[in-house]
């Protein structure tokens, strides 16, 4: 009659309480969600770390802007250009009512309102941010925009009217400033990532 039950393999018999499938299910499931958890955690950190290179470079290029501006105001505006490249470039002040580069001089409230709603949908974009590249260049779009709105609200000759100070001088070109620098390079960096298929949230798509 034992041998009868070591056959058969009854739940007395070490056949019957030794079924691995069931036990390696608990500990392979707890692993899993455990490494999922483990992931979540760990994307959390990096997006936060990215949130802290927008800002960071978005300040940078503002307190550049903002610098060369007051710079320009004080020590060029109203004095005869400086060569700096012979006639090739030249640093002279220029106030601008228009957008970058000098156009549209007409709707300064509308491109103002631009600005405004730029700043606040990158804002909102930053909250989905994983990709340091698109950090970057939605850094230099944020500190480019908030430069020259910083002119359109204080400046000249009123709030959301105000001109824009513009002083690099290049031959045969519009006269523009750092900020428009910023934000033609953000705005240079973000077709090339979308060109490559990288979106904000790190993932890559391919069409």
């Amino acid at each position: 009659m034992a041998e009868a039950e070591r056959i058969i393999g009854t739940p007395d018999s070490p056949e019957g309480a030794g079924a691995e499938p069931e036990q390696s299910s608990g500990p392979d499931s707890g692993s899993d969600s455990g490494s999922a958890g483990q992931q979540g955690e760990g994307a959390r950190p990096r997006g936060k770390r990215r949130i802290a290179v927008l800002f960071a470079v978005a300040v940078f290029a503002y307190a550049l802007d903002l610098i060369s501006k007051m710079i320009v105001v004080a020590k060029l505006e109203h004095h005869a250009p400086i060569e700096i490249v012979g006639d090739w470039l030249r640093f002279e002040a220029i106030r601008n009512a228009g957008a970058a580069f000098g156009f549209g001089e007409a709707f300064t409230v509308i491109f103002t309102m631009i600005a405004a709603t730029v700043i606040v949908v990158i804002a909102r974009l930053a909250r989905k941010l994983y990709s340091l590249p698109w950090a970057i260049a939605l850094g230099l779009l944020l500190g480019g925009a908030l430069g020259n709105l910083t002119d359109r609200i204080f400046r000249s000759p009123g709030v959301f009217e105000g001109a824009v100070v513009d002083f690099i001088a290049p031959k045969h070109f519009a006269v523009f400033n750092l900020a428009d620098s910023a934000i033609v390079c953000g705005g240079i960096l973000i077709v090339l990532l979308s060109f490559k298929g990288l979106d904000p949230d790190g993932t890559v798509h391919k069409d």
